[in-house]
């Protein structure tokens, strides 16, 4: 039977037209899908200027100047605050390039065996190539980083690698650590990368200028307006395709876009995007947090094929690839699992106590190796905890095997019974969390979905 009106649902008048501030209403609302176009120029500027200018923790904190490495000179622990999900699989080595004038070379020695990559994202947070024990060979080599429009020629024995679409680029390096004793091995490693720009190569002893002035966001605290002047800061810096300017002439009606004036905007349209970035900061934390942008199965999230690449899903590059991570591995590099859930679907609660069990010949196909680590639901933080172990996999960790050859892992926030303390990931104790299935170098299985990880089971 068709409803009459008067049982239709009563919809809300809206305000009068002249109650309504239609120029804060559509800086507002037109606001917030720049704010999720631009966030990865915003979050990247203020990590740039972080890295370059602000020396805190040098052996864990990123601090190096332009085009230059930072190496970590140990494993990731909760004492790393800025979110991301750090890794305590390996040790980071750390750049940001500035390929405005010139390439710059990036050389490695012979890595035999160990595991590692080199991560080449542009401003964007895509990646645009790689350079590792998968991408190039584990041989010693080097290979040149160029930025859009270059059109020079490389020294003999210098591979190019596809240029980077933005003038500024985030190499993010990893190397295989076996466990704390295996530090000093990796550091040495680590120790023969080299970044040198082009006009320096094959100059013995070349002194290369420090630089460090970089761009220095202001702080919303400050300045409510703070993350548009960097955004428009920032595409002018690092100019936007081609295939974006229709896009960019509706946002440029607001004062957004490549070196535009905000404060030549009326008040309205000034508080309109002062409220657009509050609201779409939030909406990126709760899109990642939904796992809208994955493929559940036993309650992991399987990303999508495009992760790492998302390019014009402004949404997902935003969220799902910037903010969760600051940039995201191509799958065939690696493929990390998310999982805020039981295998019956609650939310991961610190109150109980939890198993991931796999059984013979189902541990997770790699290549390389796997590892299961925690975090903090909040602020995408490693857990403290009173043993400083973050992750357990199958690299670095003696992990004893079930009778029956499988496996058992332990995830809560007190020790496990007796001779089960090898096998137990420590939960947070207080808040929400989630963890994360690092599998480096994914098996065929891993990336067509022919192997499925287990769900986990609460156990009290």
């Amino acid at each position: 039977m068709t409803k009459t009106g008067s049982e239709r649902p009563a919809i809300a008048a809206p305000p009068p037209a002249e109650k309504l501030d239609w120029r804060a209403e559509y800086a507002y609302t037109a606001g917030v899908q720049a704010f999720i176009y631009g966030f990865p120029y915003i979050y990247n500027a203020k990590l740039r200027h972080e890295w370059v200018t602000h020396k805190q923790d040098p052996d864990l904190v990123p601090y190096a100047a332009v085009n230059q490495f930072w190496h970590a000179k140990r494993l990731m622990d909760a004492s790393f605050r800025a979110g991301g999900c750090p890794s305590t699989d390996s040790l980071y080595s750390l750049a940001w390039l500035d390929l405005s004038e010139e390439p710059i070379i990036l050389s490695h020695p012979d890595m035999g065996e160990r595991y590692f990559t080199f991560q080449l994202a542009a401003f964007t947070s895509d990646n645009f190539g790689y350079v590792g024990q998968r991408a190039t060979g584990p041989g010693a080599g080097a290979f040149a980083i160029v930025g859009p429009g270059w059109g020079g020629e490389l020294p003999p024995g210098v591979q190019p690698v596809r240029p980077s679409p933005t003038p500024w680029a985030l190499v993010l390096g990893r190397t295989a650590v076996n466990g704390v004793e295996d530090l000093t091995n990796a550091a040495a490693l680590q120790s023969q990368y080299r970044l040198t720009p082009l006009s320096h190569w094959g100059t013995a002893g070349a002194a290369v200028p420090e630089r460090r002035e970089v761009y220095a966001p202001v702080p919303v605290t400050e300045d409510p307006l703070g993350p548009w002047r960097t955004l428009n800061a920032m595409l002018a810096e690092n100019p936007p395709p081609p295939q974006h300017a229709l896009m960019l002439e509706q946002f440029s009606g607001l004062g957004v876009g490549p070196g535009l004036d905000l404060d030549a905007q009326p008040g309205s349209v000034r508080q309109g995007l002062a409220r657009a970035a509050t609201a779409g900061m939030a909406l990126l934390r709760a899109q990642f947090i939904s796992g809208d942008w994955a493929t559940i199965v036993n309650g992991w999230r399987y990303p999508p094929p495009a992760e790492g690449r998302f390019g014009n899903d402004f949404l997902r590059r935003a969220a799902d690839q910037s903010l969760a991570g600051i940039a995201a591995n191509d799958p065939a590099e690696s493929v990390y699992l998310l999982n805020f859930q039981d295998v019956d679907g609650a939310s991961l609660d610190p109150k109980h106590r939890y198993t991931l069990h796999f059984p013979p010949g189902e541990r997770p196909p790699v290549d390389a190796f796997w590892s299961l680590t925690a975090y903090t639901a909040e602020d995408l933080n490693l857990i403290p905890n009173p043993v400083h172990r973050y992750s357990v996999g199958d690299h670095a960790s003696a992990l004893r095997m079930d009778d029956d050859g499988g496996l058992t892992l332990h995830l809560q926030p007190d020790p496990p019974p007796a001779g089960r303390e090898p096998n137990w990931l420590p939960t947070s104790p207080n808040g929400p969390w989630f963890v994360i299935l690092r599998l480096y170098r994914p098996g065929p299985a891993a990336l067509d979905g022919s192997w499925s990880c287990p769900g986990i089971t609460r156990t009290d």
